[in-house]
């Protein structure tokens, strides 16, 4: 017969699976903060520049869609760096976890060079190709040309983000963004109303507040690789091996870009109001995902730092504690959504139109958001055990599998919020669903796990 569990075996099992909790939570949380002043950025741009025109805030949302394309591209600098640094970390390696955190922040300002470069080159034809009208175009030109400038200081954020949270901080990224984003809302709205600078008004503001934040994470990170005895001059060699371990995770986001990119095309060819509720409507999901977020990121730090010091079962412990707080949490946004659909778009719009089309596409994530509480943490965990292959692989196929549908709702091109409300359930609810059956079946497994 079985032997029957021992009495203490209970409370045991309660105590650590809080220790679990705490140990996200006190990630968690902080790194929620952080993420939520982030999209303020964008969130007080569109704001304000739709009281300026329609014209104006679609301008906004094609320039953001490739600015953002080449900032999500590089959010390896964020995710790779946590993960290698949290498994050095929870080994005992403190120099080598500040070291590469320190060569991804070198290889963040040189990418953000070179991309600054390539869109204030190509910049213009590139945004004519998604076929915008051509004051839409004028618009969207004038706000990516200047937030090009901003490009090294927002990479730069990331890989130091990804650094101090590798570490197991995220109190440091939270006070510098919640700065960042408390200063960008009266410098925007002076910018743009005050001496009346419009769009360009916006992505100066934007700019100035990027480059502070960027030199006080550098600032903080100088002085600790210093107390460390670590060099603090950029090395060929280490940072190409960066970028070598880093190329799996670009090609998974790459694979989530395309996936936008195609959506936002699709948008421009619906029409202008379409395409100004489309934008909007991806900032409200950049808003709720922050919830889910904050739970990924706690994954991978844990997850690295469990791994690092070859223990296998809090691992596991991990897991199955974000994957409940990721649906729950889910579900809990999915009611505020729904409530908040009856409001929310008269906040961000006066057009009628806008407001109409933007409602269709937040019932669309009322129903998607529990799902994506799932994907989002369980890509958090094979993040920070070094999956990226495996992310890679599977996102690729995904990306490729969800373009047909893209394809058919700009073939059948619906008018008004059937249309918006297609392309949110093809690009969006469908996508969410296919991720959560390929991370589903991987974290089954114990293949993910590398110990050490």
């Amino acid at each position: 017969m079985p032997s029957s569990p021992s009495p203490a075996a209970a409370p045991r099992e309660e105590s650590a699976r809080r220790a679990v909790d705490r140990d996200i939570l006190r990630l968690a949380i902080p790194s929620l903060g952080a993420l939520v002043a982030e999209p303020l950025f964008l969130l007080a741009d569109s704001s304000f520049i739709a009281r300026v025109s329609t014209t104006s805030l679609a301008g906004l949302g094609l320039a953001s869609t490739v600015l953002t394309t080449v900032v999500g591209l590089a959010i390896f600098l964020a995710y790779s760096t946590t993960a290698a640094v949290a498994r050095s970390f929870g080994a005992g390696r403190m120099r080598e976890a500040i070291s590469r955190g320190v060569d991804a922040c070198w290889l963040a300002l040189l990418v953000g060079a070179l991309s600054a470069l390539a869109l204030l080159g190509a910049g213009e034809p590139l945004l004519a190709a998604f076929g915008p009208s051509p004051e839409v175009l004028a618009e969207a030109v004038i706000y990516l040309h200047i937030s090009a400038l901003g490009l090294p200081a927002m990479l730069a954020v990331q890989a130091a983000t990804g650094l101090v949270r590798g570490l197991q901080d995220a109190t440091l990224p939270l006070v510098v963004a919640v700065g960042g984003a408390l200063a960008n809302i009266p410098l925007n709205a002076v910018l743009i109303f005050g001496l009346d600078l419009g769009i360009a008004g916006s992505a100066i503001g934007t700019v100035l507040c990027q480059w502070g934040m960027a030199l006080v994470l550098l600032g903080v990170i100088v002085l600790r690789a210093r107390r460390e005895g670590i060099r603090l001059t950029p090395h060929a060699s280490a940072l190409l091996a960066v970028g070598r371990d880093a190329v799996p995770m670009f090609v998974r986001t790459l694979g989530l870009r395309v996936v936008v990119v195609a959506a936002t095309l699709v948008a421009t060819r619906l029409g202008d109001v379409q395409l100004a509720a489309h934008q909007l409507a991806i900032t409200v999901f950049t808003m709720l995902s922050l919830a889910l977020d904050s739970l990924a990121i706690a994954g991978q730090a844990l997850t690295g730092r469990y791994l690092g010091a070859a223990d296998p079962r809090t691992v596991h412990a991990v897991t199955r504690r974000l994957m409940t707080w990721g649906v729950g949490g889910g579900a809990v946004v999915s009611v505020l959504l729904l409530g908040a659909s009856y409001v929310v778009p008269e906040l961000f719009t006066p057009d009628v139109a806008v407001q109409e089309n933007l409602r269709a596409a937040l019932w669309v994530l009322v129903a998607t958001q529990p799902i994506a509480g799932y994907v989002f943490v369980l890509d958090g965990v094979l993040m920070g055990a070094g999956d990226a292959p495996y992310l890679a692989k599977v996102g690729a196929i995904i990306a490729i599998a969800i373009l047909p549908g893209a394809a058919l709702v700009a073939w059948w091109a619906p008018e008004g919020p059937l249309g918006v409300a297609a392309l949110w359930i093809a690009c969006n609810l469908l996508f969410m669903v296919l991720r959560a059956i390929s991370l589903g079946l991987r974290v089954r497994t114990d293949a993910w796990m590398r110990l050490g």
